[in-house]
């Protein structure tokens, strides 16, 4: 669906045809934007409201049925049939740059400001930027008022919580994971038990050395999801039913995505949007607060539209206003600056935004999809084998500790 973004470009474009001689030079430049089932039709919304965020260009939306159809469209695109600009995730970049689908970008000093370092990190390969951050992508945890009357200060107040009342309040499980999956959605409750992906130095660089010591990530698992060798319950090894069951208020502890915070708060709940509370007071879990990213690609500079997929993305993309406006629809969290204060947010926007600046870690891809097993099957297989199979915490976690090392080595020079 195309959307001129010139009106006065239009007026004048019209008269051209009128009197026969619009040449190619004044045609609109169209620039291509590939997105998933949610972000295209959203998209396509922002730009029905307002078309001139660029004079002479047209935008293009495309959607795809889901994100996996997106990743799997521009993992086989070519400069005939692929995008200008894909809408995806950061953990895309490193892939899609050494297959050369993707072209870095250079921002001014001004247009990076409206941005934290960490966001670029996010969308950064071997010192090279890619895109620009759109919005920020992270779960948080909520807890259901109805059953729990205050924000839990540790771990073991929602473990005790669900103990005392498993039977009375029929619950079905204590925390689970309803957005983001057993790796992703999961990795702030691995990270308050103990073991986070990877670590990061006072300077903000990655540890390169550095991995989790698995005899606390096991010991943690034991004290407070096992009775014995078996689950106690509170932590289910897998996603299924979470989200419904916690609607139901069978579960007082969820975490949630900020792609479905409206979900919730149109039955009733209140989004008291926070970290998952660590092993002691005052310390956190740390979940994945990464960022998606409009990414230019190398098609556009095939096929003559570099210059104008630059200014889409700079001055619609990664502007404040073009970050409001599209999140009107999107409803996530901008990752702009000046669009994360505007008035014009939601309070559960600027709740999530709020969590991830709380505790967070970008999301790296070049680290978390690994050389061997990747980080996204070894958590859940962790999961499993000590929740489902009964297998020993500790000595799983050093299985665990080994394949998190040799990841962070394989990466060690594109990070």
């Amino acid at each position: 669906m195309k959307k001129r973004l010139s009106m006065g470009f239009a007026a004048t474009a019209a008269l051209a045809l009128t009197a026969g001689l619009l040449t190619p030079a004044q045609a609109a430049t169209t620039v291509v934007v590939w997105a998933d089932e949610s972000r295209g039709p959203n998209l396509v919304k922002t730009l029905k409201d307002k078309a001139d965020w660029v004079d002479g260009v047209e935008i293009e939306i495309k959607s795809f049925s889901g994100f996996d159809a997106l990743k799997t469209a521009i993992d086989a695109a070519t400069a005939t049939s692929g995008p200008d600009i894909v809408v995806g995730a950061n953990d895309w970049v490193p892939t899609l740059a050494k297959n050369g689908k993707l072209a870095p970008l250079t921002l001014t000093a001004t247009q990076r400001a409206g941005f934290s370092a960490s966001q670029f990190y996010d969308l950064t390969y071997k010192k090279k930027l890619y895109g620009v951050p759109v919005d920020v992508n992270n779960v948080a945890m909520i807890y259901n008022t109805k059953l729990v009357t205050s924000a839990p200060k540790t771990f073991a107040d929602m473990v005790d919580y669900y103990k005392a009342n498993k039977a009375s309040k029929s619950l079905k499980a204590g925390l689970c994971v309803a957005g983001g999956g057993m790796s992703w959605g999961a990795h702030s409750i691995a990270s308050a038990l103990g073991a986070d992906a990877y670590y990061f130095n006072p300077d903000g660089r990655i540890n390169k050395s550095k991995v989790f010591n698995p005899n606390t990530l096991g010991e943690n698992v034991k004290k407070y999801l096992l009775d014995a060798k078996k689950s106690n319950g509170f932590l289910p090894a897998s996603d299924t039913g979470c989200k419904d069951n916690f609607l139901a208020g069978t579960v007082p502890f969820a975490i949630i995505g900020n792609w479905e915070w409206t979900d919730y708060t149109a039955k009733g709940f209140t989004m008291n949007l926070m970290p998952v509370p660590g092993v002691v007071s005052g310390q956190s879990g740390n979940a994945f607060g990464s960022v998606s990213g409009a990414l230019l690609t190398t098609f556009a500079a095939t096929r003559g539209r570099e210059a104008a997929a630059k200014s889409v993305l700079t001055d619609f993309f990664g502007s404040a206003a073009g970050q409001v406006a599209y999140q009107k629809y999107e409803k996530r969290p901008p990752a702009h600056k000046g669009a994360a204060s505007s008035a014009s947010v939601t309070d559960g926007q600027k709740g999530f935004g709020a969590s991830a600046a709380a505790a967070s870690v970008p999301q790296i891809g070049a680290i978390l999809n690994g050389s061997g097993k990747s980080y996204w099957d070894s958590l859940p297989a962790y999961w499993t084998a000590v929740l489902v199979d009964g297998k020993d915490p500790v000595a799983e976690a050093k299985k665990l500790a080994t394949i998190y090392r040799n990841n962070l080595r394989a990466a060690v020079n594109d990070i």
